[in-house]
């Protein structure tokens, strides 16, 4: 499936983190074209962190949570059973990993069929009640418009349509970000799961900027940090980044590539090299 028209054309190529190296190209054998069956080729790869211990998978392999990039990911398949990435993999075969390695893969898989689509950091609104919870999510363009989808849940009853996601299921960094703005949400009503100390304003921030790197093709961790996110953690900023993070909200909104790479590109918002690996 090809996507044509100029939107979106920008997100139809891998970035750093998503190319698929000679190596394991083997492993895209029989990969579907439809961009929810790619995104269901991705979710047969990931086991989350806290299931883990459920299939028989030790502690030792908790590390695989840190792998960066789409061929360290499929590597790390071949070490566990080398098959192409369409069929039944059994769980204790698949790489342990978060939602953001669910995203990934399917980015990376759609923009191998040059569909253009892009990971996205924000929260949830479907985990927990009247709670919105750390996530990423992918989309891709289709019909004029971004889809969003969450390959994480696909099949299950957490939502209804996470093949396509409705309005405000599933907030970026930047929309949370305006929405607190404008007084129509609680900023301690944001934060990571399970996490009692993550929750506020500093965690809908640091999304905000992560957001926008994986807009640039740099898909970070979720837990990755880099100028000025650690001292919004510990309450050291002041107006001046919350004014930066409206231009980062902006830029995120937009679907123009210029503002969305200048702005990542100014001051200290890109990702360092090392995380970019």
């Amino acid at each position: 499936m090809r996507v044509t028209g100029t939107v979106g054309a920008g997100w139809a190529e891998p970035g750093p983190l998503t190319t698929i190296d000679a190596d394991v190209a083997h492993l895209l054998e029989g990969l579907p074209d439809d961009p929810v069956e790619l995104c269901r080729v991705a979710q047969g790869l990931v086991v989350l962190p806290h299931l883990a211990a459920g299939f028989g998978i030790g502690d030792e392999r908790q590390e695989e949570r840190s792998i960066r990039s789409t061929s360290d990911i499929f590597r790390r398949l071949v070490a566990l059973g080398d098959a192409p990435l369409v069929g039944d993999r059994p769980v204790d075969r698949r790489v342990v990993g978060t939602c953001r390695h669910f995203a990934l893969l399917a980015t990376a898989l759609l923009r191998h069929r040059a569909i253009p689509s892009r990971a996205r950091c924000g929260f949830a609104s479907y985990f927990v009640d009247a709670k919105y919870v750390d996530h990423w999510i992918v989309e891709h363009r289709m019909e004029g418009r971004w889809v969003r989808v969450d390959p994480e849940i696909l099949g299950f009853a957490f939502v209804d349509h996470p093949e396509d996601l409705a309005a405000g299921a599933f907030l970026t960094g930047g929309e949370a970000w305006r929405l607190v703005a404008e007084d129509r949400a609680d900023p301690l009503d944001f934060g990571v799961d399970g996490v009692t100390h993550a929750w506020g304003i500093a965690e809908i921030r640091g999304n905000a900027i992560r957001d926008l790197a994986s807009l640039n093709k740099v898909e970070t961790l979720p837990w990755d940090e880099w100028g000025r996110m650690t001292a919004s953690y510990r309450g050291e900023t002041d107006a001046s980044f919350d004014a930066l993070i409206d231009e980062v909200a902006t830029a995120c909104a937009s679907d123009d590539l210029a503002v969305i790479e200048r702005t990542y590109r100014s001051r200290d918002l890109a990702a360092p090299p090392e995380l970019i690996r």
